[in-house]
């Protein structure tokens, strides 16, 4: 009787094990033309290709507001209020549309200072920030602009920081997309050739991510406003793609 309860779960458990065995995999079902992604892997030339293409921006975009502080959140929001209508109608008078003007930051904080005495924070007054980003498709214009925005907003202005991109990246992600390939191919040929191997038909392809530079800060928050005439340098973009292609060994 012992040896009967025991021998009744092996078998099942060996039935089990069985079963499991003969599943079938999705799409698999013997066939030879698929293979799972972990074969693939272990199998063939893989690659990593490297592209760029230079472009020449045509959009600037600035980063800018006001600041106030005042005794009272009405004072220092009215001194923002008009100093950031003034900045605005500047804008708007050098061309900038308004689609092309967005808010990204607007806050209102208590102005403290440290009482020893007391050992305690004391609140002297409250500081307005309002910071918008501005889009400048005229480039030619961007001194000017920054120049305009510094004499409107007088000692409440804030100029944060400048970017440059171009409108329409498309053409250059297919150079770089195209030198990508291309250096990936080489590489794989270059192996092939190495190991007396030949080279077979791309079996993967996967497209990484496309760098572009970080933005190029121009002044920090609360620093004095800019000279007159500023000078605005835009130089050129490095758009970087990268290709990943495994290739097949004949």
């Amino acid at each position: 009787m012992k040896t009967t309860r025991w021998l009744i779960p092996c078998l099942v458990a060996v039935l089990a094990l069985g079963a499991a065995g003969c599943t079938s995999i999705p799409g698999w079902e013997g066939s030879p033309d698929v293979v799972p992604v972990a074969q693939q892997q272990n199998t063939g030339i893989w690659v990593t290709g490297q592209g760029e293409a230079m472009a020449v921006p045509d959009i600037a975009e600035l980063r800018l507001g006001v600041e106030a502080r005042a005794d009272t959140v009405a004072e220092a929001q009215t001194q923002a209020s008009e100093a950031m209508d003034k900045v605005v109608a500047v804008l708007k008078d050098n061309g900038v549309a308004e689609k092309d003007i967005q808010t990204q930051r607007f806050s209102i904080y208590p102005v403290t200072r440290w009482i020893r005495e007391k050992d305690e924070e004391e609140i002297i007054g409250y500081q307005v920030t309002n910071i918008v980003v501005a889009k400048i498709r005229e480039m030619d214009k961007v001194g000017d602009i920054i120049d305009a925005v510094a004499e409107a907003g007088g000692d409440l202005t804030r100029i944060q920081g400048i970017s440059f991109s171009v409108d329409d990246p498309t053409p250059y992600y297919e150079e770089a997309r195209a030198k990508a390939v291309k250096d990936a191919k080489d590489k794989a040929l270059q192996l092939a050739d190495l190991a007396d191997v030949k080279l077979g038909k791309p079996t993967y392809i996967s497209e990484g991510a496309v760098y572009l530079p970080p933005t190029r800060g121009l002044y920090e928050a609360g620093a004095p406003v800019p000279a007159p005439e500023t000078p605005i340098i835009p130089g050129e973009l490095k758009i970087t793609l990268s290709i990943q292609i495994a290739y097949a060994i004949i």
